[in-house]
């Protein structure tokens, strides 16, 4: 197994502590976040060779962001120092039926300032055997769009699988001239592997489905598929929310000829679930680079979705032997 290398925007999340809302006191807690980041470093932890690959300034907000991943075990020597900004967005945590919140702060960062020329492809492709990108990356602009365009096709020149999570982000893609749908099908088509569910999927091919449950997954996996050649498995999560504290959520995986489907489990005193689906991307990656089939990976992912729920801030800072726990079940003292 080769390495596997993320690319896109690490940046720093703001968030007011507890349940407050954004400036009720004057304080925040900050994390180091970006979901292609939060996948790299949840992958590191669990024992794989990983690297990320992105830009931030030369200061002691860049350097701190670069440190975070270090300390994870992340290869960052693809991490270009380069421009002003750090790219920010802030949190307001919901409770009860007050939804979650969040304001972006990305615009000219160092990352989306990057032109995409300033990648090293041969570089920073040697030795990986997987690329993974996400629908954030191209909604930041035109040029992250073209990088992040410009990975993928070398990526498929020298042979590298891709992993694609869709992450729609409709707050940055209004932001400037865009083409969602003609931009993200160019990057789906490039993948073998994508994190998405029939929505994502109604996006990328123009049409509704019809159905409902299950069969409506399948219907949209099996129309993925057909419109999409290179594409060979589809990783998502179906989520039904209670209130902002009771979630009840479950996996599957798609594939042509077969699917795995997990149990649904209820996600209760939920008290971050931002990063949730870089949790699960995680989880899945992790489970197919370690030999495991489709089944596993599905719960391996709902297992490290379901508890990143646990923690504040964006990352999932767990170990195989939390995912073992976890999966073994028992919420008594572990003593």
């Amino acid at each position: 197994m080769g390495r596997l290398l993320a690319f896109g925007e690490i940046m720093l999340r703001f968030s007011p502590p507890g349940r407050e809302l954004l400036m009720q006191t004057p304080k925040l807690d900050i994390w180091v976040a970006g979901a292609e980041a939060n996948v790299a470093g949840a992958l590191a932890r669990l024992g794989h060779d990983v690297a990320f690959a992105s830009a931030v300034p030369d200061n002691d907000l860049g350097r701190a962001a670069i440190a975070n991943l270090r300390g994870a075990g992340v290869d960052t020597n693809g991490i270009q120092l380069r421009g002003n900004r750090m790219g920010l967005y802030f949190v307001t945590l919901g409770a009860g039926l007050r939804a979650t919140e969040v304001i972006y702060d990305r615009a000219h960062s160092s990352f989306a300032e990057t032109p995409s020329e300033a990648w090293d492809w041969d570089v920073l492709l040697a030795d990986v055997d997987r690329l993974h990108l996400s629908g954030i990356t191209p909604a930041l602009g035109p040029g992250p769009a073209a990088s992040a365009i410009m990975a993928a096709e070398a990526a498929v020149a020298r042979g590298i699988a891709i992993s694609f999570d869709g992450n729609w982000r409709g707050k940055l893609w209004e932001r400037w001239d865009s083409d969602p749908r003609g931009i993200l099908t160019q990057l789906v088509a490039l993948a073998d592997l994508l994190f998405g569910n029939h929505r994502d999927i109604a996006l990328l091919l123009g049409r509704d489905f019809s159905s409902e449950g299950e069969d409506r997954r399948r219907e949209a996996v099996e129309a993925a598929f057909a419109a999409f050649p290179k594409l060979q498995t589809i990783a998502s999560t179906a989520r039904a929310v209670e209130h902002v504290d009771l979630h009840r959520l479950s996996a599957r995986i798609d594939m042509r000829g077969s699917h795995a489907q997990t149990d649904e489990v209820v996600l209760a005193g939920i008290v971050d679930r931002i990063g949730g689906g870089d949790a699960f991307a995680a989880g899945v990656l992790h489970a197919l680079r370690s030999g495991g089939d489709i089944a596993e990976a599905a719960r391996t992912g709902l297992a490290l979705a379901a508890l990143k729920h646990s923690l504040p801030g964006d990352a999932s800072l767990f170990r195989q032997a939390d995912i073992d726990a976890y999966l073994a079940g028992g919420l008594d003292v572990r003593r």
